[in-house]
């Protein structure tokens, strides 16, 4: 196939973030032909990666490297992980990132250090609409040397959202006095390692009902072993512990439905002490400790704390795209076409229905969000759906309409879904299959069409791929 050159093809595509969705565009825009030019905030790559770098992962490495960074690596002279070992935040920038950002054209393509604070097109505000599309986009970054421009012809943003942590309150803004700092930390401490003094023989409250939170109660069970006056209070700012379980043995990642069984050993057993429907609405300081006024089952209570961790998720920082025209779901702040089929409200399925640049595109043409921030605020992104989304996203920035929509993947099931089970099945996502006199995948399928949506985004079919 001929592909026709334009006149911006002489620019490079920028990424923002040099994380392994990050890298992996990168690699993928080599492969095709085009430069890549990366932006990293921190000094190396997979800055987010080595902050919660203690954390093994509950995917092996099998699903954790991208194909075309694997060739790219592999040409260079680089020996492949165990495919079926787990590894730990820090190993994947040790042993994959570092290794990929060190392959010479990489290497000349990455700027650390450097903070995207701007994106536009060149010439032309957010409003004006004169020949947008093919104005090619200027980037403003910052890094130890002052203030900088560059022009690309795209723009790729797989920058993440690890820097903007959500809140206690369970309106989705800080409770009251908590934007004051102090003994709370957000995401996944290293309980057992660099900060176990803060934690061992101390008072915690960790809130939150997903995977960092399990880690994190986990992780203080360790140290309760250690040293019993070891206090864990669980905060769950829904009711019950259903979804907060995993799908445990169900899970096709066994790691992580691990997490889920022994969490739930550790209920049976007294270990925990749990707050199911959750509700802060001040922290504040007494002498030494960190006090939180708030309500659970109904109740009102006050707990006195040596340490918070609030492990609620992520949400995506638009700030510095604020003169580009983005279209995002009012609800999940993922692109509109991609939001149904990852919205918590409709299923938790850690299997996501098939997608690429179609269901990214947003109205501002070769701009695509790729990555955990493509996702917004929805939770269970795993890598491989990073990196199919830029296998896509690259294809169709390289003419190969085809090979955009030609959509690879498949990820194991998780077992578990939000959606309520309205009948009796032993499998199947989103409740269990629907009726068979009814056109849909399953219960939640069908009562979504039944109310004039679409359906809630599982039942498509998988493409799989030969690393899957």
């Amino acid at each position: 196939m001929e592909i026709k050159m334009r006149s911006d093809d002489m620019f490079p595509v920028a990424v923002v973030g040099a994380g392994p969705v990050g890298l992996a565009a990168a690699a993928r825009l080599l492969e095709a032909g085009m430069t890549p030019i990366i932006f990293e905030r921190g000094n190396s790559v997979g800055t987010a990666l080595l902050e919660w770098g203690h954390v093994r992962v509950f995917s092996p490495w099998k699903y954790n490297i991208d194909d075309a960074a694997r060739r790219l690596l592999e040409s260079n002279g680089w020996a492949a992980p165990s495919s079926d070992c787990l590894p730990t935040g820090r190993e994947i920038v040790d042993d994959y990132l570092l290794p990929l950002s060190r392959v010479p054209a990489i290497e000349q393509a990455i700027k650390l250090g450097a903070t995207v604070t701007a994106i536009a097109r060149r010439g032309l505000d957010k409003v004006s609409s004169g020949a947008r599309s093919g104005a090619p986009f200027v980037i403003r970054y910052r890094d130890g040397n002052g203030e900088h421009e560059v022009v690309a012809r795209a723009v790729i943003d797989a920058s993440g959202t690890w820097t903007q942590p959500n809140p206690m309150g369970v309106n989705g803004i800080p409770v009251l006095g908590e934007s004051a700092g102090g003994p709370v930390s957000y995401g996944i401490p290293d309980v057992t390692g660099g900060r176990r003094p803060d934690f061992v023989g101390k008072r915690t409250l960790v809130v939150g009902s997903g995977h960092s939170a399990i880690n994190v109660a986990l992780a203080l069970l360790e140290l309760q072993q250690a040293n019993p006056s070891t206090e864990i209070h669980w905060a769950l700012r829904n009711h019950g512990v259903a979804k907060l379980l995993g799908g445990g043995l169900n899970d096709q990642l066994p790691e992580r439905g691990a997490l889920g069984l022994a969490a739930k050993k550790a209920m049976d057993a007294g270990k925990l002490k749990m707050l199911t429907s959750f509700s802060a609405s001040r922290i504040a300081r007494r002498n030494d400790k960190v006090v939180v006024t708030a309500t659970a089952d109904g109740e009102a209570i006050e707990l006195e704390l040596d340490q918070v961790v609030v492990a609620t998720g992520f949400r995506p920082d638009f700030s510095f795209l604020r003169e580009l025209r983005l279209s995002v779901d009012p609800a999940v702040e993922a692109p509109p076409a991609l939001a149904p089929l990852i919205d918590p409200n409709l299923h938790y399925c850690g299997t996501v229905p098939p997608h690429g640049v179609d269901e990214l595109s947003h109205p501002e043409k070769d701009f695509y969000i790729v990555g955990s921030k493509s996702y917004g605020r929805a939770p269970t992104f795993l890598m491989r759906t990073g990196y199919e989304q830029v296998r896509s996203v690259v294809a169709e920035l390289a003419g190969d309409h085809a090979a955009a929509r030609r959509v690879e993947l498949v990820l194991p099931e998780t077992g578990v879904c939000a959606a309520t089970p309205r009948i009796s099945t032993s499998s199947g996502c989103c409740g269990g299959p629907a009726a068979a006199t009814v056109d849909a995948c399953c219960v939640a399928d069908a009562e979504a069409k039944s109310e004039g949506r679409t359906g809630c985004g599982c039942g498509q079919t998988m493409v799989e791929t030969e690393h899957a």
